[in-house]
């Protein structure tokens, strides 16, 4: 018997939606573990710790332990560390963020900065990214953790880190390096932190402009979820297709 495949599964719009869990998500996780087969919940959102996001699932249902959740802010980190160490940032984002690139060794400050981080808050105000513009137009380097220019709630969508890179770059001229998801930095360490061939990987995600592309750029089997942000009828619009199409992540059988 060959062994199951491994799973990377973005976690808004996949596994929950605000905050409540989809429906059938914790059968799911349950199969995974069934099989002993190794996942890692993969998110662009950087505003939660490991552990606070791993609170949080728990509190709705899921249990997913911290070591098994990665975010565009600990990649953002590492990003960082390796290519200035011990450098300075100032940084637009909440603890998740904060917390990462303190842990990285970094220090935060506004003044003269090595980087200007733009993450994700849950109240972005005009004083920080006007500030983080004066920043990169000074000569900061400009990195934002995840492209997505919106994201799902119970509400409806939000305007994410995307957005936001979206004004300081036309402000400034300045286009920011985006860490998170489809960039193929995030996805290598996802199959490294999972030591996993990407051959051997499925990418289950809700939208096909970062989940899915990451997946087939990366050479993995894809799927495409519908209780996010992309509906069935957009998927026509993209030069490259899932592996499958499937209603919930309760549908998938690993």
């Amino acid at each position: 018997m060959q062994p199951p495949k491994s799973y990377i599964l973005d976690m808004d719009g996949v596994l929950v939606s605000g905050r409540t869990m989809i429906p059938g998500a914790n059968g799911f996780i349950k199969r995974l573990e069934k099989r002993s087969a190794r996942y890692l919940v993969l998110t662009n959102n950087p505003i939660y710790t490991p552990g606070d996001l791993a609170h949080r699932l728990h509190t709705i249902g899921l249990d997913i332990p911290a070591d098994r959740i990665f975010t565009s802010a600990r990649a953002t980190a590492r990003f960082l560390k390796r290519q200035r160490p011990n450098g300075t940032a100032f940084v637009v984002g909440e603890s998740g963020l904060t917390t990462a690139i303190h842990d990285a060794g970094y220090v935060i400050t506004d003044t003269n900065p090595d980087y200007v981080v733009l993450g994700e808050t849950l109240s972005y105000t005009m004083e920080l990214i006007t500030k983080a513009m004066r920043l990169v137009a000074d000569g900061a380097r400009f990195i934002a953790t995840n492209p997505d220019p919106t994201g799902p709630s119970e509400a409806g969508i939000t305007p994410a880190c995307g957005a936001m890179a979206a004004l300081i770059e036309k402000a400034t001229g300045v286009s920011p390096f985006f860490v998170g998801k489809p960039n193929p930095l995030m996805m290598r360490t996802a199959l490294n932190y999972l030591d996993v061939h990407s051959e051997d990987t499925v990418m289950v995600g809700d939208r096909m402009d970062t989940d899915i592309i990451a997946g087939v750029e990366s050479g993995m089997e894809t799927i495409l979820v519908l209780t996010g942000v992309t509906r069935r009828e957009m998927v026509d619009r993209f030069p490259y297709v899932p592996t499958k199409i499937v209603e919930s992540v309760a549908d998938i059988k690993p």
